[in-house]
């Protein structure tokens, strides 16, 4: 008898789904339960398990778009029955247990595993990697594995002694409160066996034999290789069991092929893209991408955004830091940077316009007293905003070490929820990249955000006479439901009086 399986309800909104990777192969047998391929919603991706026992016939093909009840597979059972009925079960396999003297008593508890809640607007995680292999033994509180959410990573811990049993394969999408992993439960961690030991030496001599993290890259390391167009098979992996992070990725160049007697070429040239080429790659998005793309569409639909400029004559503060710069290095460990003029000029507007330092909530405006202000950092994953909480408060070194500290952990994919929730104001540098001009998009839920730009030598008029000075353009892009244009532009100006005279900053005038 087939059994037909067919794409099931997977969500209230989902009507259809892609197949996406198929992890058996047409005409192999599967086991009850068994894991066939995944399943690819606009939301999530699934798990399809097989639903009999029996001889794998695959219909539709990986990529392949299936509406929600068709037929994806079907699984010959009369196959396998057949094939039980001729084979007789032997004494060795029943006496396999007790062959493994070396194995810990186990109790009979499986501890199911599940994404854990980690914070208050994160629906889904990826599952990054994968710390401790399927089938090792773990410890209560042992790292097992490496979670990505929209906003930072997380190391899940063991919750309980045994041997671990993988239910989620790296890359896939879970939702809070999903199955990611079982653990066999144990009274004693198992000794070493001259198995292990000669599975271990059969690893060292070939690497074909080695387990399955051997040259298997993760995914920050995938991303980084496809880019460089580098095979993972080429790179060899210093992670754990031979698997390669992202720092080997990073630090693997192409191998050049090998000249022969008829090439004339350098060998530069062989490594240069070939002009006509019509070679083309996809990459599916991280969270982090979907859903920095999903808020900035949302803002752009909700809020009546509006953009207003103006311009800052940076010679005043490059003067000053050209003349504390030492001093101020020496003495607090730390560079004099641009940022924490704009952010102290920044606190000191917000608490004379408290309507840019404000939100909408529902049908009432919440107004802050305090200037928790965001800066917008370029991480390996993707726009992270990390917060300096209380910026209105603190010292101009104070203000250099925290950025510096949250940049370095923006960079190393180390922030928490709470460094990157609850900002007041956003102040954003597109002028680090070169650009001269642009309209940021507000970081919901706050009003407004400010843009810097890069610094360009222009000719300006000053009392009847043409001087050339180091100007910068500033970008004020704000909610005009919350806040006026009158407030919008005397913030601005206010922020541009404070930037062109900061001694100003010092006496709070």
């Amino acid at each position: 008898m087939s059994k037909e399986i067919t794409v099931p309800a997977v969500g209230e909104s989902i009507t259809e789904v892609t197949v996406g990777q198929w992890f058996k192969n047409d005409g192999d047998q599967v086991q009850m339960d068994e894991i066939l391929c995944e399943l690819e919603s606009d939301k999530a991706t699934f798990e399809l398990p097989a639903e009999a026992t029996g001889i794998l016939k695959i219909k539709a093909q990986a990529g392949e778009t299936l509406e929600i009840g068709a037929v994806i597979c079907t699984i010959d059972e009369e196959v396998v029955s057949t094939s039980k009925e001729n084979d007789s079960p032997t004494p060795k396999s029943k006496e396999e247990p007790k062959s493994t003297g070396n194995a810990p008593s186990t109790t009979g508890e499986v501890k199911e595993m599940i994404v854990p809640t980690v914070g208050e607007s994160i629906t889904e995680v990826t599952l990054a990697n994968w710390i401790k292999a399927d089938g090792e033994y773990v410890k209560l509180d042992e790292i097992i594995a490496e979670v990505d959410s929209d906003k930072a990573t997380f190391e899940l811990p063991a919750e309980a002694s045994g041997i671990l049993r993988h239910i989620a394969q790296e890359g896939d999408v879970l939702e809070i409160g999903g199955l990611i992993c079982k653990i066999e439960v144990t009274e004693g961690k198992p000794a070493p066996s001259n198995e292990a030991s000669s599975s271990t030496s059969e690893a060292t001599q070939a690497p074909g034999n080695s387990n399955y993290a051997s040259g298997h890259a993760s995914p920050a390391a995938s991303k980084i290789l496809a880019e460089k167009g580098i095979s993972p098979e080429s790179v060899s992996g210093t992670g754990k069991d031979g698997r390669i992070t992202k720092e080997d990725a990073q630090g693997a160049q192409k191998s050049a092929p090998a000249p022969t007697k008829a090439e004339s070429k350098p060998v530069a040239e062989s490594s240069a893209p070939i002009l006509g080429s019509r070679n083309e790659r996809r990459e599916r998005m991280s969270s982090l991408r979907k859903t920095v793309a999903k808020r900035l569409v949302s803002v752009k639909n909700e809020t009546a955004m509006l953009t207003t400029f103006n311009e800052v004559n940076m010679k005043p503060i490059m003067d000053m830091r050209s003349k504390f710069k030492e001093q101020f290095k020496e003495k607090h460990g730390v560079g004099l940077g641009f940022m924490s003029f704009f952010t102290k000029a920044v606190c000191v507007a917000l608490q004379e316009w408290p309507a840019v330092n404000a939100k909408i909530d529902g049908n009432e405006m919440v107004f802050n007293d305090y200037c928790d202000i965001s800066i917008a950092v370029s991480a390996p994953k993707g726009l992270v905003v990390p917060v300096i909480r209380n910026a209105e408060a603190m010292s101009f070194d104070q203000i250099e070490k925290e950025i510096v500290r949250l940049a370095t952990k923006a960079r190393d994919n180390k922030l928490s929820i709470e460094e990157m929730t609850g900002g007041t104001f956003t102040i954003t540098n597109g002028g680090v990249f070169g650009s001269m001009m642009s309209t940021p998009i507000i970081n919901a839920p706050q009003s407004a955000i400010l843009g810097m730009h890069n610094i360009v030598q222009r000719p300006m008029a000053v009392n009847g006479e043409v001087k050339i000075l180091p100007m910068m353009y500033v970008a004020l892009s704000y909610d005009h439901r919350i806040i006026d244009g009158r407030e919008s532009v005397s913030f601005l100006v206010r922020v541009k009086e404070l930037l062109e005279d900061p001694t100003r900053l010092l006496f709070g005038v």
